[in-house]
């Protein structure tokens, strides 16, 4: 057998909202290598270049070997497992942010179906190595790891319209105008009932492929990029409370607050006041 090893980078405090890699690496397991079951907090996929093993998520078990990629979303219950007699060799990327959802959206993974064999194994496998070689703590180290990260995406996200030409579903397609429509608006008094209209479906509806494409409600999502909106504004640290809540589409400053401290565990002014100082030197 083939001598066991692993090399992995973890991601520390990220600056990138929209996108950010939790960790990344390949390694070479040892027969019965277990991980879970357990939860992770991010999406996963990991791809593999040799021998095989077990997912399993949801309920279900799947058999994945060279060449096959395997998927995991965030709050998942999830355990795979290395083969006794040919364990399997892995690089995986771990990531998140705001417009994770719309990504792993247009991926060639469902919930029942978690596992997509590539069509192109080395290519893919080469996307997964520039993430990992681009590893370091610097912002421009991370900035070239979600770049390679977005290529990587966006290879994946053609062989889901080459296998499926005519399945940018309809209920997918809702979904992807509907974010379109959320970024570009968010910041004004609109309700979900306006992003409703604005795609051409019931608001039931939209509820309906939102928990279906994303895995959270229309609202819980224009929320959470509100939120999201205003941590880069209080970072930056030139608007006050009110002036923030106002730009990312709260009118009432202490109903803001509120939902700021559920969604981030504290209210928006400690937020604030935990940001490093900018260097004026």
């Amino acid at each position: 057998m083939a001598d066991v090893y692993k090399q992995s980078f973890k991601q520390g405090d990220t600056g990138n909202i929209e996108l950010s890699i939790f960790n990344c690496g390949l390694e070479r397991c040892a027969p019965g290598k277990t991980w879970g079951p357990g939860i992770r907090d991010h999406y996963l996929i990991h791809l593999v270049v040799s021998g095989k093993g077990i997912f399993e998520v949801g309920g279900k078990t799947f058999e994945v070997e060279s060449g096959d990629l395997f998927f995991a979303k965030p709050s998942q219950l999830i355990r795979y497992t290395a083969d006794e007699q040919q364990p399997w060799e892995y690089s995986w990327v771990g990531f998140n942010g705001a417009c994770a959802n719309k990504l792993a959206a247009q991926l060639p993974f469902t919930d029942d179906a978690p596992v997509h064999h590539t069509k192109d194994p080395e290519g893919m496998r080469a996307a997964l190595n520039r993430i990992y070689s681009s590893r370091g703590l610097q912002p421009q180290d991370e900035a070239s790891m979600v770049g390679y990260l977005y290529l990587f995406i966006a290879a994946l996200m053609r062989e889901n319209n080459e296998a499926h030409p005519h399945n940018v579903s309809s209920s997918s397609q809702y979904v992807l105008n509907a974010i379109k429509y959320i970024q570009f608006n968010y910041s004004h008094d609109i309700s979900i009932d306006d992003v409703a209209k604005s795609v051409g479906v019931s608001r039931s509806h939209l509820y309906r492929v939102f928990m279906l494409n994303v895995g959270q409600s229309p609202i819980d999502y224009l929320t959470e990029y509100r939120i999201n909106e205003a941590c880069k504004l209080l970072r930056a640290g030139n608007l006050s409370i009110a002036e923030v809540a106002i730009s990312v589409g709260f009118f009432d400053q202490f109903y803001f607050s509120r939902v700021f401290k559920r969604a981030k565990g504290c209210p928006p002014s400690k937020y604030a006041a935990l940001q490093p100082v900018p260097d004026e030197t």
